[in-house]
């Protein structure tokens, strides 16, 4: 599926890029992208989620692909970001999704947005400052307890590779679970995933660090009790990479939030019921039927 490609100059000087896909008739969703991720990896759900008439707009945040880096940003630093996009668009009210990391960034733009008329984290890495949560992501405490930022990029080069050389050992290799492996069967899936990598670390492994550092010391640079919209909260129940734990951690965070956890379903498959949650949310925003894509 083809994408428009756009790219804006925000306010203090840096480039932010996103693809659109969709018309204006359809549905806004900002897609907020996991990490190491891009905006490439929305077209992953495009084609199911046109069908259901909605229009998804992949944001790149800084660092990754054609997005300037900014050292030291924050979850909720972003939200500005993703609504100068929005703004460049002639969007007025949207709703918002996030996978894995991205899932923070999705509750942070609609804790400080009222304009999100519904909000989706799926596969999402819950608050950190949960004392439960940091043993539950091992790999990323080295990160999270580096004495710099230079420092921690050189751990994240270690573990992925200086341009992400060792990324499908992580995501497409032998530990993944069965329902992932099957996504990834699907010669046009992993052709956008593997397009998709290469745009995770076009500059390099910046984005990813920050990505880490800013989850590492929680959600206090938003407060997601304040979201007010419908949530949903969708986890599958064989994620190994993200337990399903911190799905129940974030949903009790949020008020009126649903959870849903769908069996068999593992961190990378559990995207394919992303168009399907998004019509749920925007039902109870609407009062319309959802309409599910086939």
């Amino acid at each position: 599926m083809i994408a428009r490609e756009g790219r804006i100059t925000v306010t203090d000087g840096r480039s932010v890029a996103f693809t659109d896909y969709g018309t204006p008739e359809d549905i806004a969703v900002v897609w907020c992208h996991g990490g190491p991720g891009s905006r490439v990896e929305t077209e992953i759900c495009a084609q199911g989620a046109t069908r259901a008439g909605l229009r998804l707009i992949g944001i790149d945040r800084p660092g990754y692909g054609r997005s300037t880096s900014q050292a030291g940003r924050s979850i909720g630093g972003w939200v500005s970001d993703a609504l100068a996009v929005v703004d460049h668009l002639g969007i007025d009210r949207f709703v918002t999704v996030g996978a894995s990391t991205g899932g923070a960034y999705a509750l942070a733009l609609a804790a400080n947005s009222r304009r999100v008329i519904g909000t989706v984290a799926c596969c999402a890495l819950t608050d950190m400052r949960w004392p439960e949560g940091p043993a539950m992501l091992s790999s990323a405490l080295g990160v999270w307890t580096a004495p710099t930022r230079a420092a921690a990029m050189v751990i994240v080069a270690e573990q992925f590779g200086p341009r992400g050389e060792k990324i499908s050992v992580h995501t497409t290799g032998e530990g993944i679970t069965a329902a992932d492996r099957s996504l990834f069967d699907n010669a046009g899936i992993l052709a956008i995933w593997l397009r998709n990598i290469q745009e995770m670390f076009a500059q390099g492994v910046g984005g990813y660090t920050d990505d880490r550092l800013a989850d590492g010391v929680g959600w206090g640079s938003f407060d997601v009790a304040a979201i007010r919209c419908p949530a949903i909260v969708l986890h599958g129940s064989s994620d190994t990479f993200l337990p399903v734990a911190m799905a129940h951690h974030t949903a009790a965070l949020i008020p009126g939030a649903t959870l849903q956890i769908v069996e068999g379903h593992g961190h990378f498959s559990i995207l394919t019921e992303i168009p399907r949650a998004l019509s749920q949310v925007l039902a109870r925003a609407t009062g319309a039927p959802a309409v599910v894509a086939q």
